[in-house]
């Protein structure tokens, strides 16, 4: 099968989605209305609550939730084939992921800003609120761990990467400067500046790392761990403006620019997808994914169709930034579009590489490789050009890198430059992730500080200084513990789970945020993906438990992650089944006329239910 069409195709589908469904949802189940003040105006303090410029704001917030979902859960879910991940990608973006990013973000503004706990607080009731507190502190931490894992192995022993990634961090302080002190309101000037600086830093990498003081930059894994903690308590203290915000930028030229790149290089090489459409392992039994195409395609794939941690970032960050309301059209529901471009183009770039060589980058036991009776075809050449080894490094980055550096060598003259493609292609893994990383931190920073305003006031404060760097420390410390101890294979399948536990919950809130706003006729467009998620999500959660984390208990060297996984899951699963639970009792009890529970926070003086334009 050949990847024009293919890439074609998803592009239409999600042109369509934005241009038609979301523009249906702003008018007709959100009205969004530009009379309302947003918090971001009414609690304007300089610090986190920040009117942005919606181009500066939707890179922030697209830099912020495209972590290593989009591009390692499809190279892993290739396993199955390529239409089951296409299809579900496409599929779930514009029918699923884009609605909860869009709706939390238009509850969250409602809300003035608040988090996804505290808005089923007004909108469910405190047995939701508390549950989901504690649950979401749970799946925030072991989302970020598994983030951290990928960007860890991606940089660890890499100077080249290193460098460009730590480059990153004073550009963007001098552009936070320059945009929000020196001339306030400027973008252009510093934008243009900030991104010829990080291909400045991009280019002369390979010249850093081949200097004899590159060897600064050649960090191994452990204290690797350690700076990441460091760059995340850093980006989770200061104020958004300084760091934070900037960074998200900068990166979000790159992500963009080299989405479109790849998708220009597809639609010019057109590479052939090697892979069927469908692999003998959609019974189970893979070498990537032990289980089968039932659940486990749905919590493998993750973040390209639908993900719980964008929620937090929805109900976080970027609602405290948005200047009026209907720039979260664009923010919420395109930046969830974009991220599922990402994950088509992850799909591709794994699938035009032959199984073999597929299976013997992303499989690390050489008897379960020989066992697959797939040979090995184009890799050796593909190593002896890219400069490194790349066999036997499972998790997805390594094989994204080398099918996108196998696609923008086929063009004509690029060929001598394919060891330039793969590192940049590594670098462009990197600066993705991690900019969920530090946004993600601050996020579940002001997920507990609010947990824990509920005992002490003073604690909620999000301007407090000694709760803010006591609850950040404690949060990177829980992460950082994950990703020192673990490894891909013990940390993603957690996360993947965790990750579709958050996008039922967030969905469960959303659908009775729309009964209690008077659009119970609309509260479908939330409540059927809630529905299928669950499903796919809680199953996928008992066999885990079933046939990876009781078997690990009965291992001396593993009992301990066994029960740890074991447990964290049980919980996870079990709060979000009683927070549906609530969320349907009190939608229920709504729509029957009883009182509804405070919820909007916003001008009273304006109608929520100003007709708007649909299309």
């Amino acid at each position: 099968m050949n990847s024009f069409p293919v890439l074609v195709a998803a592009l239409c589908v999600l042109t369509l989605g934005y241009r038609f469904y979301s523009a249906f949802i702003a008018a007709k189940v959100l009205a969004l209305d530009d009379r309302r003040v947003t918090p971001a105006h009414v609690h304007r303090d300089g610090h986190n609550f920040v009117p942005m410029n919606r181009w500066v704001l939707f890179g922030h917030h697209f830099a912020a939730i495209a972590g290593a979902g989009p591009l390692v859960g499809p190279v892993l879910a290739a396993q199955f084939g390529w239409a089951p991940s296409l299809l579900w990608l496409l599929a779930g973006a514009v029918l699923a992921g884009c609605v909860q990013d869009f709706v939390i973000l238009a509850a969250s503004i409602r809300h003035q800003g608040r988090s996804l706990p505290e808005i089923a607080r007004a909108e469910v009731g405190p047995v939701a609120a508390f549950t989901g507190g504690l649950s979401v502190l749970f799946i925030v931490v072991v989302a970020l761990a598994g983030l951290g894992i990928v960007v860890v192995n991606a940089l660890a022993e890499s100077a080249w990467g290193t460098f460009t990634i730590a480059a990153t961090i004073p550009i963007a302080i001098l552009m936070g400067l320059y945009m929000f002190r020196v001339r306030p309101g400027a973008v252009r000037g510093p934008s243009v500046a900030g991104v010829l600086a990080l291909v400045a830093a991009v280019v002369g990498g390979r010249w850093v790392a081949e200097a004899p003081w590159g060897k600064v930059f050649l960090v191994e894994h452990e204290p690797l761990v350690v700076l990441l903690c460091l760059y995340g308590f850093a980006a989770s203290v200061l104020p958004v403006w300084l760091l934070l915000a900037p960074r998200d930028y900068l990166s979000s030229y790159m992500k963009v620019g080299t989405v479109f790149l790849i998708v220009v290089g597809v639609l010019l090489v057109r590479p052939d997808l090697q892979f069927p459409a469908f692999s003998k392992f959609v019974h189970g039994g893979g070498p990537i994914v032990g289980g089968p195409l039932f659940p486990f395609l749905f919590v493998t794939l993750a973040c390209g169709a639908i993900s719980g941690f964008h929620s937090l970032v929805s109900s976080g960050t970027t609602p405290k930034m948005l200047d009026k309301e209907t720039d979260a059209r664009p923010i919420g529901y395109g930046s969830m579009l974009m991220e599922s471009l990402v994950g088509v183009v992850a799909l591709v770039a794994a699938c035009s590489l032959h199984p073999g060589d597929y299976y013997a980058i992303n499989v690390k036991s050489p008897e379960v490789l020989a066992s697959l009776a797939t040979p090995v075809v184009e890799l050796p050449r593909l190593e002896r050009e890219v400069g490194e080894t790349v066999t036997g490094r499972p998790g997805g980055a390594v094989s994204f890198a080398v099918g996108m550096a196998h696609v923008f060598s086929r063009i004509p003259g690029m060929s001598p430059f394919l060891s330039y493609w793969y590192h940049f292609a590594i670098m462009f893994e990197a600066l993705f992730i991690l900019t969920t990383i530090d946004a993600g931190t601050r996020v579940a920073r002001f997920l507990l500080q609010e947990f824990l305003g509920n005992f002490w006031k003073r604690a909620g404060d999000p301007g407090w200084v000694p709760g803010s760097v006591g609850t950040t420390t404690l949060i990177v410390v829980a992460w950082g513990y994950f990703v020192y101890t673990g490894s891909v294979a013990t940390i993603w399948p957690m996360f993947g789970t965790a990750n579709q536990l958050l996008a039922t919950v967030a969905l469960a809130v959303a659908t009775t945020f729309l009964v209690n706003t008077g659009k119970a006729r609309y509260a479908w467009v939330t409540a059927l993906p809630m529905l299928f998620v669950s499903a796919t999500t809680l199953s996928a959660g008992f066999l885990s438990i079933r046939d990876t984390y009781v078997p690990m208990t009965r291992v001396a060297s593993s009992a301990f992650r066994g029960w740890l996984q074991l447990g964290l899951t049980a919980v996870m699963m079990t709060a979000a089944v009683v927070i549906i639970a609530d969320c349907a009792r009190r939608a229920v009890a709504t729509l029957r006329g009883r009182p509804l529970p405070p919820r909007s926070l916003g001008r009273p003086d304006v109608d929520e239910n100003v007709p708007q334009r649909c299309c």
